[in-house]
């Protein structure tokens, strides 16, 4: 769980700081934007390679190598370094984004059943609201002592992840084995790659509008190409089939249109809480103080991470999706409908936090539940994937519609008004589908079984 927290806070590290980063290498906002992109887009292109690698024999050596991989990139940002040093280190310190698979597949080998189910459920929970813990701090060291305090903190927090692994970590079970075809990672790389890469450029598809399609086509090529060689490939890197099955797809579905409208809510109340008095709204809070605003999102989203887990006992998994993804879109109406003081986003927020700590908590119970242990670290990661791109594209659509209200700096009040209303019709397709999926209620599979399509009822317990 540390380790989850630990690398989910140091990829976050570029969204407080992106104004100091442009100010203190003399680049554009646009250029220092990217010191938050290249994190999200390493992450996302190496997690489903550590997802296999952590299904294998070597998952010690990959936790302990990748983290190794965070800390030097960590060193670089420290160093007086000029801005591509910095970007080269923020991909690096991204990679560590993938290890949040690993971990759960570390709990779910050595941890007793009902032990490994809350962690599992807390370390999805942590990976999300390290943001949280990571955006007040970080804005405070970079307000004392500039960018590379703040920079300091994540070289010491992914050493001591290191030295915390290096002890804690055990190795895997035996009897297993996992193989990665270069080919197929180089192609699906390319295509998630271009994926959050256009989802992330707005300014690409105003400007140049036939180069972002052509991107576009490049990429779904790319990942048709990909699925078609991993249904051939008897070591895939992702079991295509397995993510066929009706759980596992819906809930990846539910995944990438939740974490849309999830994340456009987070960027909303950040940014609205940061607009100055002079655009007639907003509260013109500094970068530290908007990083508090993030407290109530990170509290309760913990609390939620801890109850999910008993309620879990009592509550199909599904049914607690849908349930979640309506607690969102609760969020999305009190953003919409009363947000003139500081305390209404507040509890908004909190609002936003406890959905997305009982959605995070009770995902992995819907894909684990027709997944074996051995599996454990690669489904996950796909699941990651899917919803880093749904993060990139709510983050992406939020950007177009204020967009389109914007006067002379700053959005017009009913912008915010109208994304709002977007982010209450994706959840509430979310909760349309979680639903769907409360009525299949598929057997779970043995969890020793060989392979994810396996049907296996378990001994236990039923799907309930």
């Amino acid at each position: 769980m540390f380790i989850a927290l630990v690398v989910a806070a140091v990829a976050s590290l570029g969204t407080p700081l992106i104004t100091s980063v442009a100010t203190t290498f003399h680049v554009s906002l646009d250029s220092a934007q990217w010191t938050l992109t290249v994190a999200l887009l390493s992450g996302a292109v190496a997690t489903p390679v550590l997802g296999r690698l952590g299904a294998g024999p070597h998952r010690r050596a990959t936790i302990l190598a990748t983290l190794a991989i965070v800390v030097v990139g960590s060193a670089l940002i420290v160093l007086p370094l000029p801005f591509a040093g910095l970007l080269i280190g923020r991909a690096a310190q991204g990679v560590g984004l993938g290890l949040t698979a690993l971990m759960m597949g570390v709990a779910r080998d050595h941890l007793p059943e009902e032990r490994s189910t809350a962690t599992i459920a807390l370390i999805s929970v942590v990976s999300i609201i390290g943001t949280g813990v990571g955006y007040p701090l970080t804005a405070l060291l970079a307000e004392i002592g500039g960018v590379r305090a703040a920079y300091s903190f994540g070289l010491f927090v992914t050493a001591v992840a290191f030295l915390t692994a290096w002890r804690s970590i055990p190795a895997a079970p035996e009897g297993r084995s996992a193989h990665v075809t270069v080919a197929g990672a180089l192609v699906l790389s390319g295509g998630l790659f271009l994926v959050l890469f256009l989802a992330g450029q707005q300014s690409l598809w105003s400007r140049h509008l036939a180069v972002a399609v052509i991107l576009a086509v490049v990429a779904v090529l790319l990942l048709c190409l990909w699925t078609a060689s991993e249904l051939r490939s008897k070591a895939p890197l992702v079991d295509v089939r397995a993510v066929r099955h009706p759980a596992v797809a819906g809930a990846n579905i539910a995944t990438f249109v939740g974490g849309s409208g999830m994340y456009l809510l987070l960027t909303l109340i950040t940014r609205y809480a940061q607009t100055p008095h002079s655009a007639g709204y907003g509260f013109g809070l500094t970068t530290f103080a908007a990083g508090l605003v993030l407290v109530p999102f990170s509290v309760l989203g913990f609390v939620a991470g801890k109850l999910t887990p008993r309620v879990r006992t009592l509550i199909d998994a599904p049914v607690l999706l849908a349930g979640s993804a309506v607690i969102v879109g609760g969020g999305f109406v009190l953003f919409a409908t009363a947000r003139s003081n500081l305390a209404e986003l507040l509890v908004a927020m909190g609002v936003l936090g406890f959905g997305v700590g009982s959605f995070s908590a009770a995902m992995p119970g819907v894909i684990l539940a027709v997944t074996p242990k051995s599996e454990t670290s690669s489904a996950m990661s796909f699941n990651y994937v899917v919803r880093s791109v749904g993060y990139s594209l709510g983050s992406a659509i939020g950007g177009l519609v204020l967009a389109t209200g914007t006067g002379h700096l700053f959005p017009n009040d009913h912008a915010y008004t109208t994304a709002a209303l977007v982010g209450i019709a994706a959840m509430a397709v979310t909760a349309l589908t979680a639903t769907a999926l409360a009525r299949q209620r598929p057997p779970e599979i043995n969890p020793t079984a060989a392979t994810a399509t396996a049907s296996v009822p378990s001994q236990g317990r039923s799907s309930r």
